[in-house]
């Protein structure tokens, strides 16, 4: 018996993974970026927003390729920048700052020579410091990912670690970290580029050795049984992923990606790291449409999803970030209703 089967209990060729229970609705709450919302930080054209709060309260939004200028694209290249609100409360999200102040500055060195970026999967606080995950090379071609912390809020990053591109196939690209209360960070990845089939690799890591590439520890399946320290095995059907978001919340874990094929956020939610995510639900909250069909959850060109910080399950909230042309590049704040826990 295979991995997958051994995990779900299900033939070769039966369904993976369940119906979700009930409807899920969406509303937008309102733009978090743009040229009216974050054009006083030289930010009006950004992506992402991955929201962490900080330790001093604020949300932090880990922002991805920013540009000023009349239109996206136009001048001066940051990524990662970081926007900050000083209202946490998802009901009253709007951003009021940035690192840099009026000119949002690129958070770590990046030429962007060769057209390299650094986009970042995840951001995240254990205690008084802030954790960032970064993708490294051109778009799609990442040469590796690395690690950064910091101590003051995010106002300054200290380089921790890196791992290199190919590393298991490339499925340790794209990462996003759950803060657990057992002491344990869990860490899902996937490939980073959106046209490539992926595998979902969970690992663990003790919070105290966040920033060392040996103290990850994948859980995977060999001779008849599933195990931490095992060579790490898909915990769900391979498909192609754009952005994930992994999180401990309400005492379970929470996880929403951008689904490929079909276009969509979903979500699903389950007790532990651990839970068999074959035969969990999938929850679809975002739905595609075209530009001036938006309505509800429906989004022209949708993508991340990244839940923000307050959200219960029956207070839902993410971002969305939007790209279909040169002045529709932003990142949205949705409130999402009906999500099964």
């Amino acid at each position: 018996m295979g991995a997958a089967a051994a995990l779900t209990g299900l033939t070769a060729g039966a369904p993976r993974a369940a119906a979700a229970p009930a409807a899920v609705t969406g509303t937008r709450i309102r733009n978090l970026t743009g040229p009216a919302e974050t054009g006083a930080f030289a930010a009006p054209w950004t992506d992402l927003g991955i929201p962490a709060r900080c330790p001093d309260g604020r949300l932090f939004f880990a922002c991805g390729d920013t540009f000023d200028g009349p239109v996206m694209g136009a001048a001066d290249w940051r990524a990662p920048v970081g926007l900050r609100a000083s209202n946490p409360n998802p009901a009253a999200l709007a951003i009021d700052g940035a690192v840099g102040g009026s000119h949002a500055v690129g958070l770590v060195p990046e030429s962007h020579q060769d057209g390299t970026t650094a986009i970042p999967s995840d951001v995240f606080t254990v205690g008084n410091t802030m954790y960032m995950h970064l993708m490294r090379g051109v778009l799609y071609q990442t040469h590796h990912s690395d690690f950064w912390r910091s101590d003051d809020n995010g106002e300054t990053w200290q380089y921790l670690c890196q791992w290199p591109g190919d590393q298991y196939g490339g499925q340790f690209q794209q990462k996003t970290y759950a803060v657990a209360d057992d002491g344990y960070c869990y860490v899902l990845s996937t490939v980073f580029n959106r046209d490539v089939a992926s595998d979902l690799l969970l690992h663990r890591v003790p919070q105290s050795g966040l920033g060392n590439p040996a103290a990850y520890q994948p859980w995977g399946y060999a001779n008849g049984a599933w195990a931490w320290g095992n060579y790490p095995t898909t915990i769900t059907g391979r498909r192609r992923w754009g952005e994930i978001c992994f999180r401990a919340m309400g005492g379970r874990y929470a996880f929403t990606w951008l689904n490929m094929d079909v276009l969509s956020i979903r979500a699903q939610v389950f007790a532990l790291p651990t839970s068999n995510l074959f035969t969990t639900p999938e929850q679809t909250m975002i739905v595609p449409t075209t530009p001036g069909n938006e309505y509800g959850n429906a989004v022209a060109s949708p993508y991340g999803g990244f839940i923000i910080p307050g959200s219960t399950f029956d207070d839902f909230h993410i971002t969305v970030s939007q790209w279909y042309d040169n002045v529709d590049y932003r990142v949205m704040h949705y409130r999402i209703n009906g999500l099964a826990s």
